[in-house]
């Protein structure tokens, strides 16, 4: 397929835009990281050094709030690493949607966050994923870190940092990515729930363990789903003869009765 050219999806030059987009805007709230790590006491080098090597932001902003409110450096790093585990899920959805070879795995498997998840996820060929993917990361992850930089150096100059609400910049902005993908009932349940889920369990579990928490919302409200459809389902009048079995076409492995299976791209495309 040459550059540039459409293959069912986006063209290359909208994926990259689109992740561009992505990256820079996330990738300038960096500076709310290095302020307020400064703030919470961590040096220049200590703030930086969170930036370069966990490159995370919701794990760093935890971390670093737990020390600035005068928490244990274990219980704090602990609370991080329960809040980071969730990146291991999206790695195993995107190492099979990417298909990256063994040796990148290591590599892009740094970049494996909120935002390239989301950014790849929302891509319709493996091309158009695999552009998303890198330029989000690579564009967030030097952005991120020349704000931290920047951040760090400029939190005298700011004063009482808590006072600016920075901290709350990169989970709004995630907040905006997440928003226009709630498309179904069912998925703006499962995110209601899973915010009432965590505000319950923040006041008695510690840091990063209620985001865990909450990915109970999904079973819970499939599980509702579920008996909601079973209850309303008509039960079939004694006498009534089986509905007929349906042409080939009706089987999940060969939909439209053309060979193709159901998991291949001309399958996945009907």
């Amino acid at each position: 397929m040459p550059p540039g050219a459409r293959a069912g999806g986006k063209a290359d030059a909208a994926v990259v835009r689109d992740a561009l987009g992505v990256g820079v805007a996330v990738g300038l709230s960096g500076f709310a990281f290095g302020v307020t790590s400064a703030g919470s006491g961590l040096s220049l080098l200590q703030t930086c050094a969170l930036s370069l090597l966990v490159f995370t932001g919701a794990s760093q902003f935890a971390l670093v709030g737990a020390l600035a409110a005068g928490g244990n450096p274990l219980t704090a790093a602990a609370g991080a690493f329960f809040l980071g585990t969730r990146n291991a899920f999206y790695g195993l959805r995107l190492s099979q949607l990417l298909a990256l070879p063994r040796a990148l795995r290591p590599l892009a498997a740094h970049w494996v966050i909120d935002e390239t998840t989301a950014v790849t996820l929302a891509q319709p060929t493996r091309r158009a994923a695999r552009i998303g993917f890198t330029v989000t990361g690579a564009t967030l992850y030097a952005l991120w870190n020349l704000t931290t930089l920047a951040g760090a150096l400029g939190a005298r100059a700011l004063g009482d940092t808590d006072a600016w609400g920075l901290d709350a910049a990169s989970p709004a902005v995630f907040l905006a990515l997440l928003a226009p993908m709630l498309k179904t009932t069912t998925e703006r349940a499962t995110a209601a729930l899973a915010v009432v889920l965590v505000l319950a369990l923040l006041p008695v579990l510690p840091a990063g363990v209620p985001v865990l928490g909450a990915a109970l919302a999904a079973p819970l409200v499939l599980f509702l789903k579920g008996r909601g459809a079973n209850a309303t389902a008509p039960e079939p009048a004694p006498g009534d003869a089986p509905a007929a079995a349906g042409p080939a076409g009706d089987d999940i492995t060969d939909p439209g009765g053309t060979g193709e299976l159901g998991n291949s791209p001309k399958g996945q495309a009907r």
